[in-house]
């Protein structure tokens, strides 16, 4: 149930050591996440690798904070602010959502289908992938759809300074990206409260937020609302098209076959597999005892990062967006996107084939897949 810590777990071509203490089995992960008093979510946003000074000043020269609000806040203002997002997050919304996502989806498989007509190879993670989530949020939250180019690069580096092992130039590089995002966001932010209509940070203004709390939300919600599920959709893909899931590429043309595969990908190697906690104070998990201050790392799916050989299990479906209070508010919403957007691929581009079997991979604590899905053929 426990893994301790140690420089054996590694990841990332032996650049990252895993030195939390890895909670794998389902029921135990799931105790830990509706044990918020004794396992905080306070450090689910700081950084893996600390942040050194020439990172830190950039990022301090635009007023850089990312207060708890969300995803990290262990306060009694977090099911307010909760209850205010959520509004965005419905049943209800996310079906209404449906056409429009079909949409999206359907005009990205054609476009793929129109380079691969005319080149005869074509990147399915940039083509298919990539753009329509961000759209979809952006529309979702009443957000202006614009830059959506610098918003997939800034989410990329902010998952990287956040989640990865940069060395110092590394850091400073992506601590720029971030410092440009959050200038972009601040703007946003401020835009949007002046904008007629409803949007994300007129609510968040009207429960009280101050224009640094709605940037810390917005800035991982921007992140996470959409990066999450291009990930979500690339791996499916490729695994799809590498032929190692439960169903064949002609069957993910269907509804069924779509959901099925992308349930299965969510249950193996989910864009998310691992989140983290740490212990509040001195106390127990199942009979071991947990001290103050422990950095714990739920295994949420399949991943290299808590089983380097390969032989970790993965978590009950139920687990995979996490569970309890902090649990994802747009689960129900990346699983509709990633099912649409596989059967219009599918549909749209029979007879294709891997152009690349082993591609780079995003590869961080709490992030993982194919960076890129290349692919050739001619379905026309």
């Amino acid at each position: 149930m426990l893994v301790p810590p140690g420089p054996g777990q590694t990841a990332g071509a032996g650049q990252a050591r895993c030195p939390y203490l890895v909670v794998r089995d389902p029921d135990a992960v799931r105790e830990v996440l509706h044990r918020p008093a004794d396992f905080s979510p306070g450090n689910a946003l700081v950084a893996v690798t600390p942040l050194e000074g020439p990172a830190l000043r950039v990022l301090q020269r635009v007023g850089f904070a990312l207060p708890p609000v969300l995803a990290s806040n262990d306060t009694g203002t977090h099911a307010g602010i909760r209850k205010v997002v959520a509004g965005y997050f419905t049943p209800a919304t996310v079906a209404a959502m449906e056409p429009r996502i079909r949409e999206l989806a359907r005009e990205a498989a054609g476009n793929a289908a129109d380079r691969l007509d005319s080149s005869g190879h074509v990147d399915l993670v940039l083509t298919v992938a990539a753009f329509p989530p961000a759209v979809v949020m952006l529309e979702l939250l009443g957000l202006p759809v614009r830059d959506l180019a610098d918003l997939k690069r800034w989410g990329l580096d902010s998952m990287e300074l956040f989640w990865g092992w940069p060395d110092e130039d590394r850091q400073l590089e992506l601590a720029h990206s971030a410092a440009g995002f959050y200038v972009w966001l601040r703007k946003l932010v401020k835009e949007s409260l002046a904008a007629p209509g409803r949007n994300l940070f007129k609510s968040l203004a009207d429960h009280g937020l101050s224009t640094p709390e709605m940037c810390s939300l917005g800035y991982f919600l921007l992140i996470a609302g959409q990066e999450t599920t291009t990930q979500l959709i690339s791996t499916t893909l490729f695994r799809l098209l590498e032929g190692s899931g439960p169903v064949g590429w002609n069957e993910a043309a269907t509804e069924t076959g779509s959901r099925t595969m992308v349930r299965h990908v969510l249950t193996t190697e989910s864009s998310v597999p691992t989140w983290r906690r740490v212990a509040a104070h001195d106390t127990n998990l199942g009979d071991a005892p947990i001290p103050a201050g422990a950095e714990i790392l739920l295994e949420l799916s399949g991943n290299p990062i808590t089983s380097p050989d390969g032989n970790g299990q993965s978590s009950a479906y139920g687990l995979v967006f996490g569970s309890g209070i902090h649990r994802c508010l747009g689960a129900k919403l990346a699983e509709l996107e990633a099912a649409v957007t596989i059967q219009e691929t599918a549909a749209a581009l029979p007879g294709i084939r891997l152009r690349d079997h082993n591609p780079e991979r995003i590869r961080l604590l709490s992030f993982q897949a194919p960076r890129t899905v290349k692919v050739t053929g001619r379905p026309r």
